[in-house]
């Protein structure tokens, strides 16, 4: 596979290295540990590694933990196994937490030069003093504080004297500027919190638009990839580089975010479906957290190639999600096994067939991979089928099972109805069938053809097993006036309880198949026991998108 795409980021690094602005690059891939990741921050991972690596450069995980209040170690962890999963690793590890004291003494330089000062406006305050995208805004009555005043306050503030909210640190930039974001935008807030990484050290903590560009700078950071959304705070991250005199020079580059349809990807969003129980955590296979995609059955290879080929843009559009589960049925067809499985049994007694008598079929494993050999399924007078594969009066054009009608069995035999069982309610519970002897698959029968071909499971050495079966989560885009949560499809989860061929009592979590025309299956690593394995639906077998 071809990693080196042409996009306009691409061009830029080439350019760099080829005129001799850089000798080498760094790139950096920066979540905040408040969440877990999502395939939005695989687009961001993918280009990140994939272009340093082909230009021979690094890249760094580096935990941007500058809040307290939302971050866990939970979160670090999952967002290391996620990196890790997704087949990358990183050159260096850090924490912007462990920046903190270059941090402060930055501050403090900005304080010295007249550039930054202590403000007592609430957060309220200071978002009504800042005017709006029309309108200037109003400078703070204590702005012009005294450089001796602003670092004796700004010490104070550190060393705990101040409750959280009573004052900020705030860069003194230009409150009529037309870019909202260099209105004096806060630097530090005062946070009496536990920090994961810095214990009680510290009760002040830098804020995201301060922080990011001195991490990028320390790290010697050449080119800083975000999405869209941070191209307006580019002045004030050049500035912050700028006046705190950082020796390194990084490059801030924009480019669109990875949206989805049918699909959520604000944390805010996935965090409260987390919540509120709409789902059964970060990693529920409807959610599209990296977790969730995995433990779904999504491989690590088919992400990787569908971040690729969506490529790199300067806006942000949004891509059918059906080409990411083209991927993963690309990825899949060669490498996962054939089998059957019965997702709403309905029993069938074959009368004319020897009782007490099992006979093994021959099956391929996988007929696109003829390498991965052959297996055996037993064969006897009870099977199951699926409900939906009777009718008793079925339309024109019904090929499957009816009174009277012959169909093949898939590697086995022809069989044909010959008798309905139903129970008090009038519901069919079995199915009486003859079959033909002469009609094994493989001996090339070629007597008379049949239309219908079903799956099936022979019922004495069945293994009982749990099917889980998904539509997407969400409905589809918000609707004015609606929430998100009034879009949530109440049927993107059905739980089924059905059987599966005796060769797959040993599957393990995270093992991958074919169940003959219902889709792929991934065996789930929560819910799977020793008893009963749980089979969560990957992607169904079709698709209507074309590359």
């Amino acid at each position: 596979m071809e990693h080196n795409a042409s996009n306009f980021i691409r061009n830029i690094v080439k350019e760099d290295l080829e005129t001799g602005k850089h000798d080498h690059i760094i790139t950096r891939f920066p979540p905040e540990p408040n969440g877990y990741l999502h395939i939005g921050h695989a687009k961001s991972i993918v280009l990140n590694f994939e272009l340093a690596d082909e230009f021979g450069g690094k890249t760094n995980l580096r935990f941007d933990d500058t809040n307290p209040l939302k971050e866990d170690i939970e979160f670090v962890n999952s967002i290391k196994e996620d990196v890790k999963w997704l087949g990358f690793e990183w050159d260096g590890l850090f924490f912007a937490s462990n920046y903190f004291d270059e941090m402060y003494n930055r501050a403090v330089l900005l304080i010295k030069k007249g550039l930054a000062y202590v403000d007592d406006l609430t957060a309220e305050e200071i978002r009504e003093y800042r005017g709006t995208l029309t309108a200037p805004g109003k400078e703070s009555p204590y702005r012009n504080r005294s450089v001796t005043e602003n670092l004796d306050l700004f010490k104070r503030m550190r060393d705990g004297e101040f409750g959280d909210g009573e004052k900020v640190l705030r860069a003194k930039i230009d409150m009529t500027s037309p870019n909202i974001n260099l209105r004096d935008p806060v630097m530090y807030r005062i946070a009496h919190a536990t920090h994961h990484n810095t214990g009680n050290k510290w009760c002040i903590y830098p804020m995201y638009a301060f922080a990011h560009p001195l991490e990028d700078a320390l790290e010697d950071v050449t080119h800083s990839i975000c999405t869209l959304e941070f191209e307006d705070q580019r002045p004030l991250y050049n500035w912050f580089i700028e006046n705190c005199e950082m020796e390194s020079k990084p490059q801030q580059i924009e480019f669109g975010r990875l949206n989805l349809t049918n699909t959520v990807m604000s944390k805010r969003k996935l965090k409260q479906l987390v919540e509120e129980g709409y789902v059964d955590g970060w990693d529920d296979p409807r959610m599209p957290t990296i977790s969730g995609l995995r433990r779904r059955g999504y491989t690590p290879e088919a992400i990787r190639t569908f971040c690729r080929e969506i490529g790199v843009a300067k806006t942000t559009g949004i891509v059918d999600t059906a080409m990411l589960e083209h991927f993963v049925r690309e990825d899949l067809k060669l490498k996962a096994p054939r089998t059957m499985g019965v997702v709403r049994p309905l029993k069938v007694v074959i009368t004319n067939y020897p009782e007490g008598q099992v006979e093994w079929l021959d099956a391929e494993i996988n007929p696109e991979n003829p390498e991965m050999g052959m297996r055996k399924i037993p064969f006897s007078r009870e099977i199951y089928i699926e409900q939906d594969d009777f009718m008793e009066n079925p339309p024109k054009k019904y090929f499957r099972l009816f009174p009277g009608n012959e169909v093949r069995l898939k590697h086995a035999y022809f069989i044909k109805c010959e008798e309905v069982i139903k129970d008090e309610n009038g519901n069919v519970i079995e199915l009486r069938c003859t079959y033909d002897p002469e009609t094994k698959s493989g001996t090339g029968f070629t007597g008379r053809k049949v239309k219908g071909t079903l799956h099936w499971v022979e019922a004495t050495q069945a293994v009982p097993a749990e099917f889980r079966l998904y539509e997407p989560l969400i409905l589809d885009e918000e609707k004015e006036g609606t929430t998100f949560l009034e879009n949530v499809n109440p049927n993107s989860l059905q739980i089924l309880q059905g059987f599966i061929e005796p060769n797959m009592r040993e599957v393990k979590a995270q093992d991958k198949f074919q169940f003959f025309r219902h889709g792929y299956f991934n065996v789930d690593p929560k819910h799977t026991t020793s008893k009963k394995p749980v089979f969560n639906l990957i992607v169904s077998l079709k698709s209507s998108f074309k590359l």
